[in-house]
C-alpha cells in the first residue's frame, strides 16, 4: 500500500506534464493533419458536390519574380496613405525600378508591384502572442499574393459557412468577382449569402497547410434586383477549425470596416500578419435593407512544406526565362524595344494610330523579312486589350514576344519555320487608356470593369458595324436582285461619318484589317475559360440566345478546338465552372451567339468585311490576375499559342495570275458548297482555310474567263497549293487593243447616224 501511496502522485504528474506538453503544441500553432483527413472531408460533403475528388490546388505563389524593366521617363510614385483602418478601393503602382537587362534577381516572392503595403498606426498594439496562434512580427509592408478564391485555386471544398439560403448562394459562390446568372434563383447566383441575418454566421477558408494571412478583400453580392453587402465584420483565425482567435485592436476584437456598395472591392490588410490554416469572416453588420452577403478574396502567404507530397506535386514551374510582371503602356514600349534590339532581323515596332487619350496603339511584326508582306505567306494577328481591365491576355502577347524571339536565337526548329512561314502581327493594348485605369486600381481592386471601356465610354468589341443584319436582309430577298454580296461587305455610310459613335480605336484596328490581308486572327479577352467564334449575332429576332453558324461552321468549330484542346485546363472536364456557364460539352468552346447575343462584334465583322477568320479566346477566369499567377497562366496558354498560329496554314493557298504571269488583284475565290467567298490580295495571293477533304475551287475576275479545278486538302500540316491562270474574255481583249493604240470602242447608233448625213450631203 506504501508504494502503491507512493506511485500515485508520480503517475499523477507525469499525466499533468502530457497534458502541458499537449497544450503547449497547441499553442505553438502545430497542425495536425490527419491522413484521412481528404477521404473524410469528401464523405462529410459529398452529397453536396458531384466530383468523386477534391481537385488539388496549385502552389499559391510563384518561386520568382522578375525585375521591371528600364524605363524612359520616371513615374511619380503617389504618396504613401495613412489611416490604418480606413480601406482601400483603389492603389497606386509603384515606381518601376529602373534596370539594365531584360531579366534580372526575382524579388522576394509574392510581393506585388501593383498594391502598396501600408502600416497601421497601432500594430505593437493589435495582437497580443498569448493567443496561440504564431504572430509574424517581420515588416508587415510585405503584401502577400491572393489564395486563389477567384482563379478557382481555391477548391469548393475548402469554403464553408454557417448557413447559406440555398444551393446557388452557398459559400461556394462567395468567390471575389464572380458573376450571377441570368436566372439569380438557380445554381449560379452572384455570392455566398448567410441562411440567417444574426451575428453568428461566418464564411471560413481552409488554406490545407499554414499561412501567413495578411489581408481580406470583399465585395457584395452581383445581382441587378438586390441590395446586399456587409459593412463590417470580424477576422479569426484557427489551426484545427476548432480553437478561433480573433484579430484584435489593442484590448479588443478589430472591427473591419466593409463595403459600402456591392461592386467595389474593398482591401482591409490584417494589422499583423497572422500565421494558421484556416481564417473566418464574421459579419456584424450589413446594408439595413439587405441581407448577410458577400464575395471575398484572401490574401496569404503559404509556408513551406517540402515533407508535404500533395502541395509539392502541384507546383507549377516554368523553365522560360521571361519577364512574368504587368507592364504599364512605358513599360510595354519598352520591353518592345528590348525586343526588337534582340531580334532586329525578325522584329519591327509599328504602331496602328492612337487612343482617344493620344497613347499609340503598338504592334510588333515577327517575320523573317519585317516590313513587307511576301507573296505566298499568310498573315495572322493577336489582338488583346480590347477591353482594358482583361490584362491577362495582354500580358500573355508580351511574354509570346519574348518567347518567339529566345526560341528563334535558339534555333528551335518549330518556331523557325513558324517566323520563317508566316508574317506575325502582336498588338497587346488595343484598349490603352482603359489599362492605365485598372492598372491604377491593381489586380485586386479593379472590380468587374474599372478600364473596360476607352476614355469615352466605348465597348470596342462591339463597336463595329453591323454587317449581319444587311447579309441576312439581303438572302431573305429570294425575288429580289441581289446588292449584298456574301462576303467583302461594304461598311455602312452612316458608320463613316464624324457624328457616329465609333470609338477612335476601332477606326484604326479597321483601317489595319483592311490594309493587310489578314488571314487568321485571335483576340484575347477575360474572365471566362473558352474559345467562341462566329456569329456573335442571333439571326432570328427578339431572340437572345440561339446557335446560329457561318457558312465555315466546321473550320470554325476545328479552330476553336485547336486552342481549347491544347490548354491546360479548357477542355478538363474536371474542373468548375468559371461563373455561371460550363462550356464543356463542346470541348471548351462556345458559338458565340448561343451564347450571348452582340451585333456589332470584331469576329463577325472580321468575316463579313475581310478574308480573315476571327476568334475570341478567352483565357482565365481572373481578368486581372496577381503578377504571381503569370508563370501558370503562361504554361497554362503557350502551346495553345503557338497551336492556333499554326493553324494559318491550314486549307489551300495558291496564287491567280493572267497569260503574261501578272499576280491578279481582286480575284473572288468560291469553293462549291461553301456560301462564303473570299479574293485575292494585291500581288494576286489568297489563302483559304478549309478541313481535310476534296474540294472544287473556282476563281472569277472581272474580265477573265472563270477557271475550276479540284484541289485536295490533306491532313498534314501546310495547305495545299492550288494556283489559277486565267484567259481574258474576248471584250476585255477588244478593249485593251484599243486602249493600246488610243482608240475607243465603236459606238455603232452614232456610227449609222454619220452614215445617214454623208448620204444626205451627197444626194444634195
Amino acid at each position: 500500500m506504501a508504494h502503491l501511496g507512493t506511485a500515485c502522485p508520480a503517475l499523477a504528474l507525469a499525466l499533468a506534464l502530457v497534458a502541458v506538453a499537449l497544450a503547449e503544441v497547441r499553442a505553438q500553432g502545430a497542425a495536425f493533419e490527419e491522413p484521412d483527413y481528404y477521404s473524410q472531408e469528401l464523405w462529410r460533403r459529398g452529397r453536396y458536390y458531384g466530383h468523386p475528388e477534391p481537385e488539388p490546388e496549385p502552389e499559391l505563389f510563384s518561386p520568382s519574380l522578375h525585375e521591371d524593366l528600364r524605363v524612359e521617363e520616371q513615374e511619380q510614385q503617389e504618396p504613401h496613405q495613412q489611416g490604418p483602418r480606413t480601406p482601400k478601393k483603389a492603389i497606386k503602382p509603384k515606381k518601376a525600378p529602373k534596370r539594365e537587362k531584360l531579366v534580372a534577381e526575382p524579388p522576394p516572392p509574392g510581393k506585388n508591384s501593383n498594391r502598396k503595403g501600408r502600416r497601421s498606426k497601432n500594430l505593437e498594439k493589435a495582437a497580443s502572442d498569448d493567443h496561440g496562434v504564431p504572430v509574424a512580427h517581420e515588416d508587415v509592408r510585405e503584401s502577400c499574393p491572393p489564395l486563389g478564391l477567384e482563379t478557382l485555386k481555391i477548391t469548393d471544398f475548402q469554403l464553408h459557412a454557417s448557413t447559406s439560403k440555398r444551393y446557388g448562394l452557398g459559400a461556394h459562390r462567395g468567390r471575389l468577382n464572380i458573376q450571377a446568372g441570368i436566372n439569380e434563383n438557380d445554381f449560379y447566383d452572384g455570392a455566398w449569402c448567410a441562411g440567417r441575418n444574426d451575428l453568428h454566421q461566418w464564411i471560413e477558408v481552409d488554406a490545407r497547410r499554414l499561412t501567413k494571412f495578411t489581408g481580406v478583400i470583399t465585395q457584395g453580392r452581383n445581382s441587378l434586383w438586390l441590395s446586399d453587402w456587409v459593412t463590417s465584420y470580424k477576422v479569426m483565425v484557427s489551426n484545427d477549425s476548432h480553437t478561433w482567435v480573433t484579430v484584435k485592436n489593442g484590448s479588443g476584437d478589430m472591427i473591419f470596416e466593409g463595403n459600402s456598395e456591392k461592386e467595389i472591392p474593398v482591401l482591409n490588410e490584417l494589422p499583423v500578419p497572422m500565421v494558421a490554416r484556416y481564417i473566418r469572416i464574421n459579419p456584424r453588420s450589413w446594408f439595413d435593407n439587405g441581407s448577410i452577403c458577400m464575395r471575398m478574396e484572401i490574401l496569404g502567404c503559404p509556408l513551406p512544406d517540402p515533407n508535404n507530397y500533395y502541395h509539392r506535386r502541384n507546383e507549377m514551374t516554368t523553365t522560360d526565362d521571361l519577364d512574368f510582371k504587368h507592364h504599364n503602356y512605358k513599360e510595354m514600349r519598352q520591353l518592345m524595344k528590348v525586343v526588337n534590339e534582340m531580334c532586329p532581323n525578325i522584329t519591327r515596332i509599328y504602331n496602328i494610330g492612337k487612343s482617344h487619350q493620344g497613347l499609340k496603339l503598338y504592334a510588333v511584326e515577327i517575320s523573317d523579312h519585317p516590313g513587307e508582306h511576301e507573296v505566298g505567306e499568310p498573315e495572322f494577328h493577336y489582338i488583346a486589350g480590347a477591353h482594358g481591365n482583361e490584362v491577362l491576355g495582354r500580358e500573355l502577347l508580351l511574354l509570346l514576344l519574348q518567347f518567339l524571339c529566345q526560341e528563334y536565337l535558339a534555333q528551335n526548329a518549330r518556331i523557325v519555320r513558324l517566323v520563317e512561314e508566316t508574317r506575325i502581327h502582336i498588338l497587346p493594348s488595343l484598349n490603352p487608356d482603359g489599362y492605365e485605369k485598372a492598372y491604377e486600381g491593381g489586380s485586386e481592386l479593379g472590380g468587374w470593369s474599372l478600364g473596360r471601356w476607352t476614355h469615352d465610354g466605348i465597348d470596342i468589341n462591339n463597336n463595329f458595324p453591323d454587317l449581319n443584319t444587311l447579309l441576312w436582309e439581303a438572302e431573305d430577298q429570294q425575288n429580289a436582285p441581289r446588292k449584298v454580296p456574301n462576303h467583302y461587305i461594304a461598311i455602312p455610310e452612316w458608320f463613316l461619318s464624324e457624328n457616329a459613335t465609333v470609338a477612335t480605336e476601332t477606326r484604326a484596328v479597321i483601317a489595319w484589317m483592311e490594309k493587310i490581308p489578314f488571314v487568321l486572327g485571335g483576340n484575347l479577352q477575360g474572365g471566362e475559360l473558352v474559345v467562341a467564334y462566329p456569329y456573335d449575332m442571333v439571326r432570328s429576332l427578339w431572340k437572345t440566345q440561339e446557335h446560329t453558324p457561318t457558312p465555315d461552321d466546321h473550320v470554325f468549330r476545328w479552330l476553336a478546338y485547336s486552342y481549347a484542346s491544347t490548354h491546360r485546363l479548357m477542355t478538363d472536364a474536371r474542373r468548375r465552372v468559371c461563373h455561371t456557364e460550363d462550356f464543356q460539352k463542346e470541348e471548351g468552346t462556345v458559338n458565340g451567339a448561343s451564347w450571348h447575343t452582340v451585333a456589332g462584334s470584331l469576329n463577325d465583322f472580321s468575316y463579313l468585311h475581310t478574308n480573315c477568320f476571327e476568334l475570341s479566346i478567352y483565357v482565365g477566369c481572373d481578368k486581372y490576375p496577381h503578377e504571381s499567377e503569370l508563370p501558370e497562366e503562361w504554361e497554362n496558354n503557350r502551346e495553345s499559342l503557338i497551336v492556333f498560329m499554326e493553324q494559318v496554314h491550314r486549307g489551300i493557298k495558291g496564287i491567280v495570275r493572267d497569260l503574261q504571269g501578272k499576280g491578279i488583284s481582286n480575284a473572288v475565290i468560291s469553293v462549291e458548297g461553301v456560301n462564303h467567298d473570299i479574293r485575292t490580295a494585291s500581288d494576286g495571293d489568297y489563302w483559304r482555310l478549309l478541313n481535310p477533304g476534296e474540294y472544287v475551287v473556282t476563281a472569277k475576275a472581272e474580265g477573265f474567263i472563270t477557271s475550276t479545278k479540284n484541289c485536295m486538302v490533306g491532313y498534314d500540316m501546310g495547305a495545299t497549293r492550288c494556283d489559277f491562270t486565267l484567259t481574258k474574255t474576248n471584250l476585255a481583249r477588244i478593249r485593251e487593243i484599243m486602249e493600246t493604240f488610243g482608240k475607243q470602242p465603236v459606238s455603232l447608233p452614232s456610227r449609222r447616224l454619220k452614215l445617214r448625213g454623208r448620204k444626205r450631203r451627197q444626194r444634195g
